[in-house]
């Protein structure tokens, strides 16, 4: 049975969901499992917009085949060669032969990586702005290179004021019915794992989604459709426009702290909870706290995107920053995380060398303010040092307030 979804007159969603899926790209976990969208547009000409994942193959096939009701396709539009969006290009040249396969010279470059098919006779390179006029609808490309891949193009939907907008703007989660993000509650079921979306595949990339923001000014945009998750629409379309400014510029949503430990024994921890309990009691309300063994590091990275501050805490193993934090910090490097307040907290039994290591990867990073004298534990933390975990919650607390 097919599932497709009128979005406006003449264009329709014929994506599916995969809830069976346990991580996206073999890495990130979904525990509501992922969208894959794509559209079809119906004029004179008739277009597709990108295709899905091989997971859902036949279902899509069969969307395809009721929207289009026994005409033939067109045009296939390409706006990201990623697997999960292009896995079914073959596919579709097979049953729809005569289709031209719209894409830019990186697209094609990166479909021969992929397949063996031979496709360069039914394809048609486009260039920035170009448009490909269907009837009523026309066609406008953009090219968006990384975001979040150098082939990333997005098109824009003239008549209408339409966005297709690759992998921008979009999100874990399956869709539950509802295609429209105002159809949702959306701040208390789906923002954050927009926000893990983003932060996770995006987030090192903030500088390229600028570029595509400076490109699309003046252009009146009344719909986004994303590869991933609902379809922006309305009152929705600045807000979710307002998060990827901040994400993108690694600006803080909220004032917040973030305490992200490692620890063995529990020693670390202790002096964790110690000092969010003394942060709670100065009056700050808004904090998350994660042991980063047993938190997969995007739900972590997400809040730190979110918060101002944060603290990492962790012992010193084998001479060398406790692995997992080591990853995590990494991690946030590559994501070029900036703009952050950070407070430290080593430990160590004979050697230290969390503290000093996690020190300099912080020094490293771009605008990161180190707030309050770090704290280097032995062993654990006693009362006769608990004046140090005082100082730097009052620290931490200021800078709150700034």
């Amino acid at each position: 049975m097919s599932n497709i979804y009128e979005i406006l007159p003449d264009i329709y969603w014929v994506g599916g969901n995969d809830r069976r899926i346990e991580r996206f790209e073999n890495m990130f976990p979904l525990t509501n499992g992922v969208a894959y969208n794509s559209y079809m547009i119906m004029d004179e000409k008739t277009a597709l917009l990108d295709t899905v994942d091989s997971a859902i193959t036949a279902e899509y096939m069969e969307n395809i085949a009721q929207t289009l009701n026994g005409r033939g396709l067109d045009y296939l539009v390409i706006n990201h060669m990623e697997p999960d969006h292009c896995a079914n290009i073959e596919e579709i040249i097979r049953r729809y032969p005569n289709v031209n396969v719209i894409g830019n010279a990186k697209t094609l470059q990166f479909f021969n990586q992929y397949y063996t098919m031979d496709i360069s006779n039914s394809f048609l390179e486009v260039k920035e702005g170009q448009e490909i006029s269907l009837g009523k609808h026309t066609l406008r490309f953009y090219m968006a290179p990384m975001v979040h891949w150098p082939e990333v193009m997005v098109t824009y939907e003239v008549s209408q004021g339409i966005l297709f907008s690759a992998d921008a703007f979009g999100s874990f989660g399956a869709l539950a019915g509802n295609v429209f993000a105002d159809e949702v509650e959306y701040d208390s079921f789906y923002l954050d794992e927009n926000r893990r979306y983003y932060t996770n595949i995006v987030g090192r990339y903030g500088n390229q989604v600028q570029a595509l923001f400076r490109k699309l000014e003046g252009i009146d945009i009344n719909m986004i459709c994303s590869l991933h998750g609902h379809i922006w629409r309305g009152d929705m379309i600045p807000y979710i426009l307002e998060k990827y400014d901040k994400w993108s510029k690694y600006i803080p949503e909220n004032k917040g702290v973030v305490l992200a430990y490692a620890s063995m024994y529990g020693n670390t921890e202790n002096a964790v909870n110690a000092l969010a309990s003394k942060l709670a009691k100065k009056g700050v309300k808004d904090m998350r706290v994660y042991d980063v063994s047993k938190t997969h590091p995007s739900y972590i990275i997400s809040d730190i995107f979110k918060y101002s501050n944060v603290v990492f805490a962790s012992p010193t193993y084998n001479l060398q920053l406790y692995f997992p934090m080591d990853a995590l910090i990494r991690e946030l490097s590559v994501l070029n995380i900036a703009n952050r307040k950070v407070s430290l907290i080593g430990n160590h039994t004979w050697s230290s060398a969390a503290l000093k290591q996690m020190t300099e990867m912080i020094n490293n990073m771009k605008n990161m303010e180190i707030v309050g004298t770090s704290i280097d534990i032995k062993s654990s933390l006693r009362e006769d040092r608990e004046h140090e975990l005082d100082a730097l919650a009052d620290d931490i607390y200021k800078s709150l307030q700034d």
